[in-house]
């Protein structure tokens, strides 16, 4: 694993291919985190789930932890495993079932050694075709099966082999610029050539913002209900994660901080969000947290001017009215964490707050 260092210690990121993840991984984590960190969980952008203020030591214990758990299932690979997909689908019934196809793509993924080379960035889309995770910006992705390229269409249609092979094509155009880009859309002239590399070409890029899951209920096509909580500013306490566990033997972590629980029954499913509610998790849409996210700001990062999490907490309590668009506090210009598509950024100033509309 790859630990960063942080202000306040070790940060892992365990990575979460479509977001899939059981019950019992879960409380593998919780119990990791626990004993060898900060026993908060962070769910990111990308739906992963990172691991902070690991003490010296750590890494390698978590590790091992995660081995035990199918959580780290490639040491060479693990940092590329960057792969998001449409999280309801094989649900709701709004589109094919793109499940099986990420098992498949990330299990390629960690087969083929070049693609270790990958940059830790590099991000890859499966959108079952309703269009809610192409608009995060995919280096290479899948859109209802056509592959796109930095979201530029091409008339390729394919699966995890075709995904394989555009991974490949942009590290061949990478080594030929002699670049060090970390995403396609920055190497010159990326998506076409990466696309002449795979004998086609691209159309216009697609435009659109992502689409959130929607927060709540949301009827299965076999009857049961899917629960979409989210997680106050995208942090998940030892009780919160036990909840969940509680609910659901899968979940699905979402890149908007929130955790789907399919497959409650339908007449269970009230009681559920009260057990979810008690243990501080929202399934109210009209809630003033949904669509509310910060960065670690202080004391984790040492380059944030404030404690944006406590400030952002003191904002949602003192004006509990939902927002138009998504809120997002930034302790700095880095900005990360910031969502995508149109938003209200928070930035620290190091005497209040700069309230920016993008």
């Amino acid at each position: 694993m790859r630990v960063h260092a942080a202000a306040d210690g070790g940060l892992a990121r365990v990575r979460l291919p479509g977001g899939r993840l059981t019950a019992a991984q879960l409380g593998a984590l919780r119990s990791a985190a626990a004993a060898l960190g900060d026993p908060v969980l962070e769910l990111t952008s990308r739906g992963n789930v990172q691991v902070r203020a690991l003490r010296e030591g750590a890494p390698q214990r978590l590790a091992a932890l995660l081995h035990e758990a199918g959580l780290l299932p490639s040491e060479t690979h693990e940092r590329v495993r960057n792969i998001v997909a449409s999280p309801l689908s094989g649900l709701d019934g709004a589109g094919p079932d793109v499940r099986a196809l990420v098992r498949e793509f990330d299990a390629a993924l960690c087969a083929t050694p070049e693609l270790a080379g990958l940059p830790g960035r590099f991000l890859v889309t499966i959108d079952d075709g309703r269009g809610d995770v192409t608009g995060l910006g995919g280096d290479v992705g899948l859109h209802g099966g056509r592959l796109l390229l930095a979201q530029a269409p091409t008339p390729l249609r394919g699966g995890a082999g075709l995904l394989v092979r555009a991974a490949l094509a942009f590290l061949a155009e990478r080594a030929g610029q002699g670049s060090a880009a970390w995403r396609l859309a920055e190497l010159d002239g990326g998506p076409a050539r990466v696309a002449a590399r795979l004998g086609t070409e691209t159309g216009p890029r697609l435009a659109g913002a992502p689409r959130p899951t929607p927060v709540g209920l949301t009827r299965q096509v076999d009857g049961a209900a899917a629960i979409v909580v989210v997680a106050p500013l995208g942090l998940l306490t030892p009780d919160q994660a036990e909840a969940l566990g509680g609910v659901a033997e899968e979940m699905i972590v979402t890149p908007w901080r929130t955790v789907v629980l399919p497959h409650v029954p339908m007449d269970e499913a009230d009681l559920a969000v009260e057990r979810l509610a008690a243990a501080g998790l929202v399934a109210d849409p009209a809630s003033p947290w949904a669509g509310v996210t910060a960065c670690a700001g202080r004391p984790g990062c040492a380059k944030a001017l404030a404690d944006v999490r406590a400030d952002a907490r003191a904002a949602v309590v003192a004006d509990a009215a939902p927002q138009a668009l998504p809120v997002h506090w930034v302790g700095c210009e880095r900005r990360c964490g910031a969502p995508r598509g149109r938003h209200v950024e928070m930035l620290a100033t190091g005497s209040g707050y700069r309230r920016v509309e993008s």
